[in-house]
């Protein structure tokens, strides 16, 4: 789970702050706004190659309710609720590692269920980083999801940070994601694991 350079509330008693979201890796510098597109702007990317020869579609939860991640955030039920009823699922963006100039496909589809955020999409063939991505998730070598996001409302449960209202900019797929329970399938991979195991999922959105 990536948060940005902003903090809501300050690190509790004898703890230090946290090192600010990096849309790149260790080394680089700390992330301002969000890269243009990300949050705002426009909601769809080009969907370029073979779109249905080249495209793994994938889906599972990128968020878990009440459960923490290994910083200490934990996500309340309906936090993404305002921010994907401004942007919808194609407003957010599908990254590999968070890394803002590798978005590797789009997302069709985001559900706040009663387990958590669900997620729905498509790894594309559109940039030798997207084909990476693709062929490690097709072996099974890449399955994590970590959202990029700014907190806009939270609060202190000692020293966790329960997230009530957040801005989501971007699910990626990571190799180590900080809530070890957000996990995606390939459509491949499905073994009747519920409702959008092979298409729509049918719930209601918050």
């Amino acid at each position: 789970m990536r948060r940005n350079s902003e903090s809501v509330l300050p690190p509790p008693p004898g703890e230090g702050r946290r090192e600010a979201t990096r849309w790149g890796g260790p080394g680089e510098k700390a992330a301002g706004p969000p890269p243009p597109g990300l949050a705002e702007g426009s909601t769809t990317l080009p969907r370029g190659g073979r779109e249905n020869g080249g495209a793994l579609a994938i889906h599972g939860y990128a968020s878990l309710w009440g459960v923490a991640d290994l910083n200490g955030d934990v996500v309340a039920r309906g936090a993404f609720a305002d921010s994907l009823a401004r942007t919808g699922a194609g407003g957010v963006r599908m990254l590999h590692q968070h890394e803002a100039r590798t978005v590797v496909g789009v997302w069709d589809e985001m559900v706040e269920d009663e387990r958590g955020l669900w997620v729905r999409g498509r790894i594309e063939d559109w940039s030798a980083e997207a084909r990476f991505a693709r062929a490690l998730s097709r072996a099974g070598a890449l399955d994590g999801l970590s959202i990029g996001f700014r907190a806009a409302a939270a609060r202190r449960e000692g020293r966790l940070r329960v997230l009530s209202r957040v801005e989501l900019w971007e699910v990626s797929l990571v190799t180590f994601p900080m809530l070890p329970g957000a996990r995606f399938r390939t459509r491949a991979e499905d073994t009747g694991e519920g409702a959008g195991s092979a298409g729509s999922r049918s719930a209601s959105r918050r």
